[in-house]
């Protein structure tokens, strides 16, 4: 049996809730957003671009082509109007259905823009923002394919045969090398913001689905705290028909007491109702006597708790204790500092070499947990990361699945909502290892 199959319903919780949030960040349904929104976009891009040609028409009497430029215009409010009466607004686009409609917007814009001086039309540099958009919004090789495609296009643009809109009496001429530049302007703009944007939303779904995750392993250690309480209501449900059973079977008792067949199915009826009752009753006072007991506990207790399911795997794990017991404080039991501690200590115990030491100091204003382990501790680089989602290795020669990922994500940060301070760093001197520094207001956790 290896260790995940033994670590209970903390760690089988953790994994449900990571296997839960991979299905949600790399299924279909993260990348999809509302067709209203680019509905709304694309509305306001037919709203400026008419606008433009309207001033540049009329108010600077540029030559322009009126016809070609209203039909682009008129061809993307068309489209416009023809997805708002097909879909309702609530529709949500897949990739494919997303980089079709993006890649129509590009190649308007790049088709408006070529009839009016090409690259050097100063409006040139709008044919990033569906690259952008596709970047802050879809999967990965979609918004490469749109990136490729803008490229191609802004290529296309430096031979537009078409002038810039001017005064009449002025030719605007673009020499090759300004061109070239602007290119190389437009297409490192493009890439940057694309990248840029890409690394923001994935950064922020990732930081999302993690404290979804963190929700659902609170919540599912919050239910496991509340069987006694359902027992006991179990309990309290049952014990009605059972009297009602107890009652009629004496009532049989009474009016078959002659017949000896029957006295005795009947005995044995009333007597194993009452066995259940007593059952219930023996159910529903444990629950009441020790909810006090369960609810409230000394701090080495809690610490006792934390540490006996990882003892069993090969590592020595060593507690030492600062302070008097007779001063310690009496802690609410809070799922999420026992659900926290535990990962913590179980990473501690996943990258030793043979010990794990767990100290415990206490006094009037604090209580300072220090977890430490005699592994190849943390790399610079991977310390300065540390309680990122989804980070996997812990040091650089030390590659393992699973590593200090969400699992650590989400142990910080319920330690951190029960007013504890974190402080990860590798052990000093000569002694290998990594120690983590857990630290709470001793009012904060005695109140829970």
């Amino acid at each position: 049996m290896n260790k995940a199959d033994t670590m209970g319903a903390g760690r089988q919780t953790e994994t449900l809730g990571l296997s839960s949030v991979r299905e949600a960040q790399f299924g279909s349904s993260s990348r999809r957003f509302r067709l209203q929104t680019l509905v709304r976009l694309r509305w306001l891009a037919v709203a400026g671009q008419t606008l433009t040609v309207l001033i540049v028409a009329l108010a600077l009497s540029f030559p322009l082509p009126l016809l070609p430029a209203g039909f682009l215009i008129g061809a993307l409010a068309l489209a416009n109007v023809m997805l708002s009466l097909w879909f309702p607004p609530t529709q949500r686009l897949g990739p494919k259905a997303a980089l079709a409609l993006l890649s129509f917007d590009l190649l308007q814009m790049a088709c408006l823009l070529f009839i009016t001086g090409g690259l050097a039309n100063p409006f040139a540099p709008l044919l990033c923002v569906p690259v952008i958009i596709s970047f802050a919004s879809q999967p990965l090789r979609h918004s490469i394919a749109l990136l490729l495609l803008a490229l191609a296009c802004t290529t296309a643009l430096a031979f537009s045969p078409y002038p810039l809109p001017w005064y009449p009496e002025e030719i605007w001429r673009v020499q090759p090398v300004m061109q070239l530049g602007i290119w190389f302007s437009i297409a490192s703009m493009m890439s940057f913001a694309a990248f840029y944007a890409y690394q923001v939303s994935n950064e922020a779904t990732l930081l999302a689905d993690a404290l979804a995750a963190t929700e659902l392993v609170l919540e599912r250690e919050k239910h496991l705290s509340q069987l006694d309480g359902l027992a006991a209501a179990a309990a309290h449900e049952l014990g009605t028909p059972l009297a009602t059973i107890s009652v009629v079977a004496k009532e049989m008792e009474r009016d078959f007491g002659d017949n000896e067949l029957l006295r005795e199915d009947v005995q044995l009826l009333r007597s194993q109702s009452e066995r259940c009752r007593d059952i219930l009753k023996r159910l529903t006072s444990l629950s009441a006597a020790s909810e006090e007991h369960m609810r409230r506990l000394p701090l080495s207790s809690m610490i006792e708790d934390v540490i006996a399911p990882h003892r069993q795997f090969g590592i020595a794990i060593g507690l030492v204790e600062r302070g008097d017991r007779g001063s310690e404080p009496v802690c609410t039991r809070n799922a999420g500092i026992l659900y926290g501690l535990g990962n913590l200590v179980e990473n501690a115990v996943d990258y030793a070499a043979s010990q794990v030491t767990v100290t415990v100091e206490h006094n009037a204003e604090r209580v300072v947990v220090v977890i430490e382990d005699d592994g190849a501790g943390y790399s610079a680089d991977i310390l300065s990361r540390i309680g990122e989602p989804y980070m996997t290795k812990r040091a650089k020669e030390v590659e393992r699945a699973g590593g200090l990922g969400l699992g650590l994500f989400i142990a910080k940060t319920l330690l951190e909502r029960s007013g504890a301070r974190l402080r990860f760093e590798n052990r000093d001197g000569d002694e290998a290892g990594a120690r983590i520094r857990i630290e709470w207001p001793r009012a904060m956790l005695e109140d829970g």
